[in-house]
């Protein structure tokens, strides 16, 4: 009989984006072929308090899973610990783990566009290395774009992280987004979708030409930003505040799904950009955040969104034909997917077959 994963995930349960939706869909995929543990740590990122990210504690209550809060010890054979920047205010990391291996996954980008660091890395990872027993030590990318800067950063380290290696797989998000079929009859309506955040967001004047006032529609879902006292949106913008509506209802009112962050700034992976595609949307978007996505989305520098728009338009049976087969892409990233693509991992570590 194959010995079932033993995995211990361990992160702060009160990230309001990615980090939480991912690991919620992860407990889900992974709690009936793996003997799964969750450890909650408050950390100093998020005011006190034990709030739980709302798709994490459905997730838990699906499973029956309780979550231990603030554990002196985590054991278990792998030990996994979800975006280490949640430690990046914190002098020390009060719990020790008992396990053969860590994982940490690079839900954050470790480096920015730019090249300098995205929050300090060593800093955390101190923390973390402090509290493991002698272990092989691996940092698991959430796509390639995140890879490329885990690389470097490792490259580019000091001997104190000598112990740290690049996994050789990619942790990447579980999207099981229910899917709708494109519509017959595409239109000029722009939308995007994220939480607030001005990382989040081009300038206003970028803005401005991804959403113009000669679109049918510009709808942005988590635009708080725009709605600051003394700011003032364009007329033809549609501003909902993150949270004031459901992103499917949203979604549904859309045919492109325009999607473009601060330029020093990248998504990690683009869970968004997955739920746009399951929903039947066209998406435009930055090459690196594209990459998870290959040819299932546009690539742009976003100066010819127009142009892209038009194109569709004029041609509802090329939408129809593009977005069903982005469509099919996500077929990478199902439960399943994920299930095989973990297990098999962590039974060739146990194996020695992987270095």
């Amino acid at each position: 009989m194959p010995i079932r994963p033993d995995i211990a995930l361990v992160l702060d349960p009160r990230f309001s984006g990615g980090t939480s939706a991912a690991v919620a869909h992860e407990i889900l995929a992974l709690h009936r072929d793996c003997d799964l543990s969750i450890s909650f740590i408050e950390s100093a990122m998020f005011p006190p308090g034990r709030r739980v990210n709302a798709r994490i504690e459905a997730a838990l209550n699906e499973t029956g899973i309780i979550a231990a809060w603030n554990p002196k010890l985590v054991r278990a054979e792998t030990v996994v610990l979800h975006n280490p920047s949640f430690l990046k205010f914190d002098k020390i990391l009060p719990v020790r783990f008992n396990c053969a291996r860590a994982i940490i996954v690079s839900h954050e980008n470790f480096l920015r566009p730019d090249g300098t660091p995205g929050f300090d890395v060593a800093h955390c990872l101190r923390l973390i290395d402090r509290q493991l027993p002698p272990c092989p030590r691996l940092i698991a990318p959430v796509s390639r774009y995140n890879r490329r800067g885990v690389a470097t950063w490792l490259a580019d380290k000091s001997p104190d992280f000598d112990p740290w290696h690049l996994a050789p797989i990619d942790w990447f998000n579980v999207c099981d987004f229910a899917l709708h079929p494109p519509t017959d009859t595409p239109r000029d309506r722009r939308g995007r979708v994220s939480r607030a955040g001005f990382e989040k967001f081009p300038s206003k004047p970028i803005m401005l030409t991804h959403f113009p006032a000669h679109a049918d529609r510009c709808a942005i879902l988590g635009g708080d930003s725009f709605l600051l006292p003394g700011d003032q949106p364009p007329a033809h913008w549609e501003i909902v505040p993150f949270g004031g509506a459901s992103v499917e209802a949203f979604l549904a009112e859309i045919d492109f799904f325009v999607y473009f962050t601060h330029p020093n700034w990248r998504e990690s992976f683009g869970r968004v950009i997955a739920e746009a595609i399951a929903s039947g949307k066209v998406v435009i978007t930055d090459p690196g955040t594209a990459e998870s996505f290959g040819d299932g989305v546009i690539a742009s520098d976003g100066t010819d969104i127009d142009a892209i728009v038009s194109r569709f338009c004029a041609d509802p049976a090329g939408y129809r034909s593009f977005v069903t087969a982005a469509q099919r892409k996500l077929a990478d990233y199902t439960p399943q997917a994920f299930r095989t693509a973990i297990c098999s991992f962590l039974d060739s570590q146990r194996e020695g077959l992987t270095p």
